[in-house]
């Protein structure tokens, strides 16, 4: 039997398994094309004041499962002291054996700090005093970590609005030679159902772009000028966070008389809305097609659900849930229509709902002829997930490299001659 973390073939089960990671995979670098750094920690060269800091500040995963294990909120996002705070971790930690945060969190320790043991209630003091001491150190800053962990690229998350100040800052500095490019996410520019926050949304916009948003017209226009400008500083890809893919098509007039009742923060009706996203998400497509950056769609997600924490906390926070709403139909419809308008832009499909994944794959197989081929990833049960494409060549589903090779024929990064890293990683029930 192979010891915990053992030092070579951790969740290396077979022979073919070590031979594939250790000849292909575990040299190769890492590009994040999902991830939410903050651009302006990596440009400080952020330090970390303690273990607590670095992986409770924002862990909204660690959060849910510390809540889970009945752990008080001012342990969890309150203002309780960072000992005290990681105590109550390790105690939760130690009882998630099976869950994908328990590897992690291992493999963290193992790797970064040299831990070869078992974090729990009993262990804490001894992590918390080796863990502050090589934090304390001159390597662990946030770059050294980010070149340490051998990562060529981070996309982060930003919004069009965003000044891409930190992004102009690190490209000029050739002391640090990770590229960190932005990743459109322009969710706030969908939400229209928020009322005054959409109306205020578009002011801002308006004011960043330097274009007048007093119609749809404008509110393309200025996406597209911000689009262009992220894409001079790197962006190949962009990222949105749907409940499903909707599709739900109006004329040109009708998205002028939503807009108009968004901008005035006016209500609005179910099908208005889905009318004013369909209409926005079939925009933002072809701008996709002509930059030629990746598309990623992530759905299958309940977001905020307990709105007193929501009051409390906001976004983000770990009260998310799946949604078992992604009807088949409109995802269909919606590829079919940006497929006739402007061909399809290199695509990610991936839902938070395991029970899609079949789904997806046959509403994929229906666009298996066109170029580039359309690419997605799945979540599967307990959190973990791969990554599937399916290739305009052929008729076969390809278990690897998908969301790998959709990226690097966007990105602005010469592709390695061999495959790039494959990890799994967690949604612990919901992506952010």
């Amino acid at each position: 039997m192979k010891n915990f973390m053992d030092d070579q073939d951790f969740l290396l089960s077979t022979k073919t398994g070590e031979e594939l990671f250790h000849n292909f995979a575990e040299g190769m670098p890492i590009v994040d094309y999902h991830c939410h750094i903050s651009p302006k920690e990596i440009w400080d060269d952020k330090r970390f004041e303690n273990i607590t800091e670095v992986w409770l500040g924002g862990d909204h995963y660690k959060w849910r499962l510390m809540r889970a294990n009945g752990v008080d909120e001012r342990f969890i996002t309150g203002d309780a002291p960072a000992r005290e705070k990681f105590q109550k971790w390790a105690e939760t930690l130690g009882r998630c054996v099976g869950n994908p945060v328990f590897e992690w969190s291992h493999l963290e320790l193992k790797r970064y700090f040299g831990y070869e043991g078992v974090l729990n209630g009993k262990t804490a003091q001894e992590v918390w005093d080796l863990a502050n001491a090589k934090l304390a150190e001159a390597s662990f800053t946030c770059r050294n970590l980010i070149k340490q962990s051998n990562v060529r690229m981070i996309c982060t998350t930003d919004d069009p609005a965003d000044s891409f100040e930190w992004h102009k800052k690190i490209a000029a500095d050739d002391s640090f030679d990770v590229q960190v490019v932005p990743a459109m996410r322009p969710d706030a520019a969908l939400r229209i159902e928020r009322g005054q926050e959409f109306a205020d949304y578009c002011k801002h916009l308006s004011e960043v772009a330097g274009v007048e948003i007093s119609d749809f017209e404008g509110m393309k226009a200025a996406i597209s000028k911000r689009y262009d400008v992220a894409h001079e500083l790197g962006c190949r890809a962009s990222d949105h966070a749907l409940d499903y893919v909707m599709y739900v098509p109006a004329t040109a007039d009708e998205i002028e008389t939503i807009f108009a009742k968004g901008l005035a923060a006016e209500p609005l009706t179910e099908d208005e809305v889905l009318k004013y996203k369909t209409a926005f998400m079939r925009f933002v497509a072809g701008e996709y097609v002509r930059l030629g950056w990746a598309m990623q769609l992530h759905f299958g997600c309940k977001r905020d659900n307990n709105r007193a924490m929501f009051a409390k906390l906001g976004p983000d926070t770990g009260y998310d849930c799946i949604s078992n709403y992604t009807p088949s139909d409109q995802l269909a419809d919606f590829l079919n229509s940006i497929q006739e308008a402007t061909g399809l832009p290199k695509t990610i499909l991936y839902s938070l709902n395991p029970i899609d994944n079949t789904m997806i794959d046959t509403v994929m197989g229906c666009f298996q002829e066109l170029r580039p081929p359309v690419r997605f990833r799945t979540a599967l049960p307990g959190g973990s997930t791969t990554t599937r494409s399916v290739c305009a060549s052929s008729s076969r589903l390809w278990l690897t490299r998908a969301c790998w090779a959709t990226l690097w024929a966007c990105l602005p990064i010469p592709a390695p001659s061999c495959p790039t890293r494959v990890t799994s990683t967690s949604v612990a029930c919901c992506a952010a």
